[in-house]
This record gives C-alpha cells, sequence and structure tokens, in this order.
C-alpha cells in the first residue's frame, strides 16, 4: 500500500513498475544493468476518491498523459530498489499536493489614509529633487 494520508492509501496492484536501462553516468554498469524504474499510474481505472481524479487530471503536468497516465521515470540511484522507492514518493508527493486547496484571494483596495500618505511622500520627495535644480536669480 502506498499511504497518501491518514484516510487514504493506494493499493500496490493499481501500480504498474517496469525496469528500463538508466541513462548517463554509471559508466560500464550502465549499460548491463536495468536499474532505472518506469511507474505507471492511471488515474482513471484508480481507486482514488473522485476529488483526487479530477484535480489529478486538471493538472498541467508533463508526466500525466492524455490518456490520464502518470509515467514517472526514476533513475537518480544505482539500485532498482532505490528507484522504485524515489519513484513511489514522487507519486506519492504528486498526490498530496492535488489535495491542498488553496485559499481564494480576495481583491482589497489600499485605504483612503495610505492612499495620501503615499502621495504626500511623492510630493515631499518632488519638491526635494525640485531645489535641487540651478538658482535662477
Amino acid at each position: 500500500m502506498l499511504i497518501i494520508s491518514s484516510n487514504l492509501s493506494i493499493p500496490l496492484d493499481e501500480i504498474e513498475f517496469s525496469a528500463i536501462r538508466a541513462q548517463g553516468a554509471g559508466g560500464q554498469n550502465v549499460n548491463k544493468t536495468s536499474s532505472a524504474i518506469h511507474l505507471r499510474f492511471d488515474i482513471n481505472a484508480s481507486s482514488l476518491p473522485a476529488f483526487y481524479k479530477e484535480r489529478l487530471l486538471g493538472l498541467r503536468d508533463r508526466r500525466i498523459a492524455k490518456e490520464g497516465v502518470i509515467v514517472i521515470k526514476a533513475q537518480q540511484y544505482r539500485t532498482q530498489e532505490k528507484n522504485r522507492e524515489d519513484a513511489l514518493a514522487r507519486l506519492q508527493l504528486m498526490i498530496r499536493t492535488v489535495s491542498v486547496v488553496k485559499k481564494r484571494r480576495r481583491a482589497t483596495k489600499p485605504t483612503k489614509a495610505s492612499q495620501r500618505r503615499r502621495l504626500d511622500s511623492k510630493t515631499r520627495r518632488s519638491r526635494i529633487k525640485a531645489l535641487r535644480g540651478k538658482v535662477v536669480d
């Protein structure tokens, strides 16, 4: 089970793992071992509540395909087990970020007093700068 929160978890049989060869540095080891992990998670076919599915499908993330499948490639570590844990942690983080509902911003106006103070300071500054000019006889 992948535990998302105290009241939400995903069974591991809904998550598909496949081992692939990693790219990049690592010497000859990279050429002979399949240490990178491709994690595939189908949002629509999962047991997630509708709220989570809707929010995940609404994300603009390149890891989410048009069909609603999350694909995470983990190849940071040299071992398959660590890459598998990393991929699961990234999936867990993605789902957790969706569960946070941001507060709606309310537009506010500056008070009359603050507007007056701002304009007074601008006028004061303008006078100071005007006095720096050449003295006319």
